[in-house]
């Protein structure tokens, strides 16, 4: 009975700091944090409510986005080939060596358009610790981002009222609590890795 309150007060509260929101929740969900879904929930909620303000509110969410992967961008140069293979098999070291020294810009692309549990922090540091140039680097992951959170807030803008109704839905609630309980854990074992 009190963990209802506290979600929902959690999510007001970035709800109700709108585009800074976006940015707080981004930078956490794209460097240790694991925040499944809040981005993309709160420009969905955001964009239905208020329409006019989607480009911004995808602008907002991209730029937490990026400003989270300089950190992961940051501790993946600085650990580097070595400190990748320690924390990763042998076998996901070599896949992510394969792709981002063939196919940089697809990997990266693709990991920051996926949903989770995609693992599109571990593609940043990967893409870091081989050398990958950074200026590029968080290039791609704002093109990417911006275009992710951009076709979200304009399927939240066409369909909005039923969107609006869906948040209202008593069930959704329960969703929000299971994707906190993850979060935490997720965020957890990050910290920990």
């Amino acid at each position: 009975p009190t963990v209802k309150p506290i979600v929902r007060h959690i999510f007001a509260f970035f709800f109700h700091l709108g585009g800074f929101g976006l940015l707080g929740i981004g930078v956490l969900d794209s460097s240790f944090m694991f925040t499944p879904f809040g981005n993309d929930l709160l420009v969905v909620g955001l964009s239905a409510r208020n329409p006019l303000l989607m480009p911004y509110y995808a602008a907002m969410a991209a730029l937490g986005s990026v400003l989270g992967s300089v950190l992961i961008d940051a501790i993946g140069r600085k650990g580097g080939k070595e400190g990748l293979r320690k924390r990763v098999s042998r076998r996901r070291y070599e896949y992510l060596q394969k792709r981002t020294s063939r196919h940089a810009v697809w990997a990266l692309s693709f990991s920051a358009l996926m949903p989770p549990p995609f693992p599109y922090t571990l593609f940043i540091a990967a893409a870091a610790a081989f050398g990958y140039p950074r200026k590029k680097l968080l290039s791609v992951v704002a093109a990417s981002r911006f275009a992710r959170f951009l076709l979200e807030g304009l399927l939240a803008v066409v369909f909005g009222e039923k969107v609006l109704g869906f948040v209202r839905l008593r069930g959704f609630e329960y969703v929000v609590i299971a994707l906190i309980v993850v979060s935490i854990v997720g965020s957890a074992v990050s910290v920990y890795a």
